[in-house]
């Protein structure tokens, strides 16, 4: 079984910048397409971004296109979320989370391993 552990999050001012990490406990990491997920106080558990087990491909939510991107390092077995012009509305605790599937996914439920999520809030 896969663990991941998130870091990164923290407070920072609107139009601000922010870096997330998620380690996984195994080497079948690379085996894994790995998601980003977000939950704000009231609100679903929300897609935010995904990448493939390759690390070729990336597919993000509208709301975050064009300021969020992510990447992965197998031989850390760790994956980014790097998040800029940030907004207030970006406020959430964030997961990462695991699926194996070949390509893209956006379904919760396609992802059976989670972390245990991270705070991120952005001040206006």
């Amino acid at each position: 079984q896969v663990q991941l552990v998130e870091s990164g999050g923290g407070l920072v001012q609107a139009g601000g910048s922010l870096t997330l990490s998620c380690a996984a406990s195994e080497r079948i990491f690379s085996s894994y397409a790995m998601g980003w997920f977000r939950q704000a106080p009231g609100k679903e558990r929300e897609f935010v971004g995904t990448i493939t087990k390759s690390g070729d491909h990336t597919y993000f939510d509208d709301s975050v296109r064009g300021r969020f991107t992510a990447f992965r390092d197998d031989s850390k077995r760790t994956v980014y979320l790097q998040m800029s012009r940030l907004k207030p509305e970006d406020t959430a605790v964030y997961y990462c989370a695991a699926a194996r599937t070949e390509g893209i996914t956006t379904s919760l439920n396609r992802f059976d391993v989670w972390g245990q999520g991270t705070q991120v809030t952005v001040s206006s």
